[in-house]
């Protein structure tokens, strides 16, 4: 029997693991693992794992359909799963297992276990490249060393794309007579391991709700993307950052449906569909990173040096910043959506990361954790590149003197404070001309219900950059 173990791939379509399990007539298994303590230990937020196992419950019913039947485990950390998934293979006479590739340390270690376990057993292991359009590897420098600066990459990764295409792999064909599913709500264990499963209304789950989002983008917003995407206000993203960390849609998909929409890929920003294939690319760029330099996974700094910064780690102000309630808006307004909705638009995410960093001179570690344990799409490669780049600590990251400003930026990104006015309930009835400044306004009706400035941005800008231009002594 050959056994199929999904991780953050959870689709039939595009499944290299899947589809080439499914090669021959052998019998075929498929395995999903639930780690919560160890889930717990990478602060994977509740909101994404009630949706990552809503998918799993699809998945397992449409596998079923098919006549490959699921099998759950329970198995609390990475450290156990050798000797849980040995003793399946055992007890199931499974003689080869498939799984694409994990990227992030502790997940590689448990992998290179599983293939020492299986090893001993005769079961081979076969590992594929289903997270990425280009395994990390294949785009490399001149000189045959993978890049560590984004530009070079993106011109590389389209390069190597040109010569060498991709393949998507199509969804497999019945392998026998459908099977039953035992819904994941009908198994108290998986309860008792996490709790309440309801999935949230506002995330749908499936390949068709995936393929629906990427197919109304395509045709609605991708054209005006590069104009629209920084206004959260504005439905001018693809919202399917949620769909890609869980593996429902792959990347592999989302470029080939946007060449199918454009009717060629395109190669430069001057091209229409180029900013947001650029996305794409960014994304491509972390996973090969974190493949790289393994210590990204340790909460070490992409620049090494950056490590003698004297970060704070005020308590006090950053649980203000958590909650949204820095009495800056447009910071306050998408922390408070972060935390009811489990999502944040990414302008407003450099914008928060931002403030934390260059304003209350935190720990960039302390917001990327609490990132993860919010967000629906906690993905560790997107979530750790995008903190370090906001705290200058980055590949790519911005340079240390440039630091946002949160007021100006909340005046040209959400310029009537809709955005605003929605999650800061207590300035829902301000005018737009204060809606970003709107203290003032606030003193003058008497109301104290919002609260003053956290900190004066101008001093806090200032000693950012003496933070950063300390370490050039």
């Amino acid at each position: 029997m050959k056994l199929v173990w999904l991780r953050n791939d959870l689709r039939l379509a595009d499944n290299p693991a899947l589809r080439h399990a499914c090669a021959g007539d052998e019998p075929v298994a498929a395995l999903f693992i639930i780690s919560p303590t160890q889930w717990r230990q990478h602060k994977m937020a509740p909101v994404r794992q009630r949706f990552m196992l809503a998918q799993v419950d699809v998945l397992g019913r449409e596998l079923a359909a098919l006549g490959i039947p699921l099998h759950l485990l329970r198995v609390e950390t990475f450290a156990e799963v050798s000797a849980a998934l040995a003793d399946l293979c055992r007890e199931q006479g499974v003689t080869q297992l498939y799984a694409n590739q994990a990227i992030e340390i502790d997940e590689q270690r448990r992998d290179h276990a599983v293939s020492a376990a299986l090893a001993e057993q005769g079961v081979s292991c076969h590992w594929l490249n289903g997270c990425c359009v280009l395994p990390p590897g294949r785009v490399l420098t001149g000189s045959g060393e993978m890049f560590k600066v984004f530009t070079p990459f993106s011109r590389a990764w389209l390069k190597a794309l040109d010569e060498e295409g991709f393949v998507i792999h199509r969804a497999p064909t019945p392998r026998g007579e459908p099977l039953p599913w035992h819904p994941l709500a009908e198994r108290a264990w998986v309860d008792e391991a996490l709790g309440e499963l309801t999935a949230d209304a506002r995330w749908p789950v499936g390949e068709a709700e995936a393929r629906r989002r990427l197919n109304d983008f395509l045709e609605q917003a991708v054209l005006d993307y590069g104009e629209t995407r920084d206004f959260p206000a504005i439905a001018g993203t693809s919202v399917l950052s949620p769909y890609l960390a869980a593996g429902i849609i792959s990347p592999r998909q989302c470029v080939a449906a946007l060449q199918q929409r454009l009717g060629y890929r395109p190669q430069s920003n001057a091209q229409p569909g180029f900013v947001w294939l650029n996305e794409l690319i960014w994304r491509e760029f972390y996973r090969h990173l974190l493949v790289l330099i393994p210590t990204l996974s340790m909460n070490r700094p992409f620049k090494p040096e950056t490590a003698a910064l004297p970060w704070s780690w005020d308590p006090d102000a950053f649980a203000a910043w958590c909650e949204g309630h820095t009495g800056y808006p447009i910071v306050d307004a998408a922390m408070r959506c972060l935390n009811a909705t489990g999502w944040m638009h990414n302008r407003l995410r450099m914008i928060v990361a931002s403030f934390l960093t260059k304003d209350l001179h935190i720990h960039w570690r302390l917001g990327e954790d609490y990132f993860m344990s919010r967000l629906i799409d906690g993905d560790l490669a997107a979530n750790n590149g995008g903190w370090q780049w906001a705290a200058g600590t980055g590949a790519d990251a911005a340079p240390y003197f440039r630091v946002f400003n949160p007021t100006t930026q909340g005046q040209r990104f959400d310029p009537k404070g809709e955005f605003i006015r929605t999650w800061v309930t207590e300035l829902a009835d301000i005018p737009a001309a204060y809606v970003h400044q709107p203290h003032d306004w606030l003193r003058l009706k008497g109301r104290r219900d919002y609260p003053a400035p956290m900190v004066d941005h101008a001093v806090a800008r200032v000693r950012a950059i003496e933070m950063f231009r300390s370490l050039e002594k």
